[in-house]
């Protein structure tokens, strides 16, 4: 099975597909905002302490206030606290540190109020835990947790964990004891799933890069007012590369020069034995359109996806909860309806576990599988559903199908999903559907105008949007005058009231 990993940047984002087998399994996007990205460290302002709810609204320079839990406070006694032991938290293409409360204790109740451990306009370091999403601000932690290519350096607490992908009990106490012999005595590590079978020199050398990091982190701190950003985390690209990229990765694949030799420096100090898997795609037809990611990408943003049987789920987001329906559709099958129902249940379980993973679904994820009378077939779907899950690098949850027929699953959020990245709320149907947004119909446009200029001999070339696009196009000047300089072509716009929002011609 062939496995690449696709980078493709212009002045617009930068989008990261990984392909395994040419078939798109997990996707990335990021663009240029000032939006608080995961990762990021700032120092921030304590505005407002909420007693009644055990967290503080912390400005950070964003326009809406970060939430900081009172169990997210570094101050408070972490040695009363489980670290993570398992997959290194494997958030998305990046990582972070949260403790996490031992089973047995209820330390909750025992917390120290928030109103004990800050008062109103006290600076503070902290870190985007979860980025805003829809209404809501940011989430922080002042844990701060550094991620490098085979550790996460932790400087405010002195544990070490070990991924539990890491099985090998020997290489486990081989990985402990390096990390014991580096690490300085107040900070603390977690060994990364990358760091099997990694030399001591390479551990040695990640460790002494994360230590020089978070000392020039500390040095801003001491230097900046709040609030203000200290650390920005790396790129999307850099980021998969740091974390996706090992030896089941066979090609990156990447279409900006610029990109391209940023990630040769970068595999220059992490991981120079990578090099020679990156190349600099040189072909006339856009890369994601070449790999056919476009397509997949937009298939992701479909409410109803048809299964090989015939069968079909339909996906539903709301604020709350993600709700998944399992229908049988055109499948009737060979022998009996129990039959029927298990193999569609069976296919079902292993598309959603695709489509959470792509469409980077998470929060509380309700599955209604269709109903099924014998025990060991609904434990054949629960297991099923568990088992393809293990390839989802983010944390997930599930319980036990009910005598209904649902499954209730969390799967951790960190980053928006795919659907709220691409997609805003339809105004002709009162925000009830979705459609895409400006900004996405704005870059469609763009890239359309660079493949269309290469067809013709036309020095002028008209777009016709709807107004709402325009208005986003106004915005984008800049990035109009670089693709005229471009193309050589003059571009203008038109508007037309009569066209739907996504509709647009290029003439």
């Amino acid at each position: 099975m062939s496995t690449e990993l696709i980078i493709n940047k212009d002045d617009y984002e930068t989008r990261v597909a990984l392909l395994e087998s040419g078939q798109l399994v997990d996707f990335y996007l990021e663009r240029k905002s000032g939006s608080p990205k995961h990762g990021n460290i700032y120092k921030g302002k304590v505005m407002q302490i909420l007693p009644g709810i055990q967290a503080a609204f912390i400005d950070i320079g964003y326009d809406k206030s970060a939430f900081l839990y009172a169990g997210d406070f570094f101050d408070i006694d972490i040695t009363d606290y489980d670290f993570f032991d398992g997959d290194e938290e494997n958030n998305d293409i990046s990582t972070s540190f949260t403790p996490k409360k031992k089973k047995k204790r209820k330390k909750e109740k025992n917390l120290p109020s928030i109103d004990e451990l800050l008062r109103k306009n006290q600076e503070i370091l902290v870190q985007i835990a979860k980025e805003p999403v829809k209404t809501k601000g940011p989430r922080v932690t002042s844990h701060i947790s550094l991620p490098g290519r085979y550790l996460v350096y932790l400087p405010t607490s002195p544990h070490i964990g070990i991924s539990r992908k890491i099985k090998n009990e020997s290489e486990r106490k081989r990985l402990k004891s390096i990390a014991m012999q580096y690490k300085p005595e107040e900070a603390g590590l977690i060994i990364r799933t990358a760091a099997e079978n990694a030399s001591e020199i390479e551990i040695e050398r990640d460790i002494k890069f994360l230590v020089n990091l978070w000392n020039n982190i500390y040095k801003d701190k001491m230097d900046s007012k709040a609030p203000a950003l200290i650390h920005e985390d790396l790129s999307i690209s850099l980021r998969a590369i740091r974390d996706l990229l090992n030896n089941s990765i066979d090609n990156v694949i990447v279409d900006n020069k610029e990109e391209y030799d940023k990630i040769i420096n970068f595999l220059d100090i992490q991981s120079p034995e990578f090099k020679n898997r990156v190349e600099l795609y040189d072909k006339d037809q856009m890369i994601l359109e070449y790999y056919d990611v476009e397509n997949e990408i937009y298939k992701a943003l479909d409410k109803k996806i048809w299964l090989k049987s015939g069968g079909s789920i339909v996906i539903e987001s709301t604020e709350a909860l993600t709700s998944i329906d399992v229908n049988t559709g055109k499948y009737v099958g060979k022998r009996n309806f129990e039959d029927t129902i298990l193999k569609t249940n069976m296919e079902a379980a292993k598309e959603i576990a695709y489509q959470l993973r792509l469409r980077n679904i998470g929060g509380i994820i309700i599955i209604d599988f269709i109903d099924m009378q014998k025990t060991e077939n609904k434990e054949k779907v629960y297991h099923t559903l568990e088992e393809v899950l293990k390839n989802d690098r983010v944390r997930t949850t599930i319980n036990k199908i009910s005598e209904l027929g649902l499954l209730e699953m969390t799967r951790k959020r960190l980053r928006n999903s795919l659907s709220s990245m691409l997609m805003e709320n339809c105004p002709l149907c009162e925000g009830n559907g979705l459609i895409k947004s400006s900004q996405t119909i704005c870059f469609e446009i763009f890239r359309k105008i660079l493949k269309t200029s290469k067809k013709t001999r036309s020095k002028k070339i008209t777009v016709t949007v709807h107004p709402q696009v325009m208005n986003k196009i106004y915005e984008e000047e800049t990035n109009i005058e670089k693709l005229e300089n471009k193309i050589g072509k003059k571009i203008l716009f038109k508007m037309q009231d009569s066209f739907h929002p996504e509709t647009y011609e290029i003439e």
